[in-house]
């Protein structure tokens, strides 16, 4: 008899249907306001993906040279085959290359003038490298704050229909609207630190090249330096 009474009540309690949420939930349920930024967010993250792949490779490529293509310039330069390590420098096609090739161009020339030259061919190197990677800082700065401003936009509304409603918002709705409201500045979050993370690892690589370009200078003008 006793449990036939604790059937009953367990049937006539109401189920508790449990919810779930999904992304689609978190992009599309923050109403109008919240969409938008998160479709920023989302165009901002496309750029920035973007940019780091394509200056990642274009970086990569720039390092790679041959580790014999000094000694076959200073084996030319030395032999006086000018027009052989121009040609070297040319199949080559690499920032240290260009500027072994700008040296080489200017042989003849006082020592400070082939230094010069240099020294204006790696800054228009450089400046080729860092294309577009300043773009990338500027959006780990700016989607955190695009975030956040989606949160206080979705805030607001969420007040305001507390305030308009005269006390008879339902704390669930007004639950939700906080939280869906919240997703934005979690957004902005990720963008930001996914944008903040390429642009420091691109700014290390191309320190690398940059490197890699002052070191292989420094060789060519030793070279020049040799007693014939």
């Amino acid at each position: 008899m006793i449990q036939e009474v604790t059937e009953a009540q367990e049937a006539a309690q109401p189920l508790v249907e449990e919810k779930t949420l999904t992304l689609y939930d978190l992009i599309f349920s923050g109403g109008p306001a919240g969409s938008v930024v998160i479709g920023i967010l989302i165009v901002l993250l496309a750029v920035a993906l973007y940019i780091y792949f394509e200056r990642y490779f274009k970086i990569k490529g720039s390092s790679k040279i041959d580790k014999n293509f000094m000694l076959q310039i200073k084996d030319h330069v030395a032999n006086g085959r000018i027009d052989a390590a121009k040609i070297l420098c040319a199949q080559e096609n690499s920032p240290v290359a260009r500027l072994t090739e700008k040296g080489i161009s200017r042989i003849g020339s006082p020592l400070d003038d082939i230094n010069g030259a240099i020294e204006n061919a790696g800054r228009l190197e450089i400046y080729k490298l860092e294309k577009n990677v300043s773009v990338l800082a500027t959006i780990a700065g700016v989607a955190p704050m695009i975030g956040f401003l989606g949160t206080v936009i979705g805030m607001v509304l969420a007040f305001h229909t507390l305030a308009t409603s005269e006390g008879q918002a339902e704390m669930g709705t007004l639950a939700e609207g906080i939280y869906t409201a919240m997703t934005t500045t979690v957004a902005g979050l990720i963008v930001g630190i996914i944008a903040y993370m390429g642009y420091n690892h691109l700014v290390v690589k191309t320190d690398k090249v940059v490197h890699q370009m002052e070191s292989n200078a420094m060789d060519f003008l030793d070279l020049l330096n040799e007693p014939a």
